[in-house]
């Protein structure tokens, strides 16, 4: 594997850490999930369950359906970013068996969180924008995401064809990505994935037939072939398009900056901390809605700096992040809404898709 050398300034990050672990103590506080995430997600599962049965045995008018299905669509994501994402973070709970499980719920949702805990845990948070390294901004050929990236004649309308192409994240990720990697044994251009043990391998095959049989071939018999193709493009065009905007906004946009490895000899000139503060940006962190909705993942920022910590703390944390950057100069980025940050995003597609 490659290694990317960041440069050792700890005093601020030291002094964030200690802040954040006071913040902890003093309010006798368990970095993990409370009651908050554990009534959120009861609330997740029970509507992807009701949701799923009305559709496939009870199913509605067409036009009702559809609704249920975009309904469905957003439960998914939701149940990636709130449970699923905490769990594969070893922060859902404190006993790890639970935070396996939950982690294993993106397996049932089609996707694989062995592959998925070396691509986000490992390389998106230890290389975050870094090309080459960073495989969720890896969107080539269909999207340049900084000027480093070559170009191609599809590049300067990127800014319009997104929100199509967006949509077709989850489904490219269930049949395509996963096997991609897993036939690969590559995250990315510069990483591989650590050898699958027999288990994990089982894993991998038996949940993707169970995710065929659950979400494709038993609604198929059901409700009839083009009545489930129909729906289920519906559930995986919300689905991909949700996941897609929310981590985009995050990262690519146009304060965020990239760093191209080979130009910079494999070095990154920032301490670990700051190129994550650098590279990253919160946005709607005012909507409580939005941050129940995403999981807390609007808080890019605390999530970065402390990944291992539960979504329900990062509204308090934001304000001691906020602070120690005020203090040691640190520029943090943010955007009041969400829709700003949606509008920056596009600008940025503009920009670098038009730029040289």
């Amino acid at each position: 594997m490659t290694q990317i050398k960041f440069t050792s300034k700890p005093d601020f990050f030291l002094i964030l850490r200690n802040r954040i672990d006071g913040y902890f103590k003093d309010n006798n506080l368990n970095k993990t999930g409370d009651f908050r995430l554990y009534s959120k997600s009861i609330i997740l599962f029970s509507a992807l369950v009701a949701l799923y049965v009305i559709l496939v045995f009870f199913t509605p008018s067409t036009w009702l359906a559809l609704l249920l299905c975009v309904l469905m669509g957003v439960t998914l994501a939701a149940i990636g970013f709130n449970v699923m994402h905490d769990g594969a973070h070893g922060c859902y709970s404190s006993n790890p068996t639970i935070n396996a499980i939950m982690g294993f719920s993106l397996n049932v949702m089609g996707g694989n969180v062995y592959i998925w805990k070396q691509k986000h845990n490992v390389n998106h948070h230890s290389f975050t924008n870094i090309e080459g390294m960073d495989d969720d901004i890896d969107i080539k050929p269909f999207i340049r995401v900084h000027t480093a990236q070559k170009k191609n004649f599809l590049h300067p309308l990127q800014h319009f064809y997104w929100v199509l192409l967006y949509g077709t994240t989850y489904i490219f990720w269930v049949f395509y990505n996963d096997f991609k990697k897993y036939f690969s044994g590559k995250i990315s251009e510069y990483t591989p994935i650590p050898k699958m043990s027999i288990k994990e391998q089982l894993n991998f095959w038996s949940s993707k037939i169970f995710y065929v049989f659950l979400f494709i071939v038993l609604p198929g018999i059901m409700v009839g072939w083009i009545p489930m193709l129909v729906g289920y493009l519906v559930i995986c065009y919300v689905t991909g398009l949700l996941i897609a905007v929310v981590f985009q906004l995050a990262h690519v946009v146009e304060k965020a900056d990239f760093v191209d490895p080979v130009s910079s000899g494999f070095s990154v000139e920032d301490e670990w901390a700051i190129h994550q503060l650098k590279t990253t940006a919160n946005f709607g962190t005012g909507s409580k809605f939005l941050n129940w909705l995403l999981g807390g993942l609007n808080f890019q920022v605390e999530h970065h700096l402390f990944p291992r910590i539960s979504h329900v703390h990062y509204a308090k944390m934001n304000e001691i992040v906020k602070e120690t950057c005020k203090e040691y100069n640190v520029e943090y980025k943010e955007y009041r809404t969400m829709y700003q940050a949606l509008k920056s995003h596009v600008m940025h597609l503009k920009a670098v898709g038009q730029a040289a």
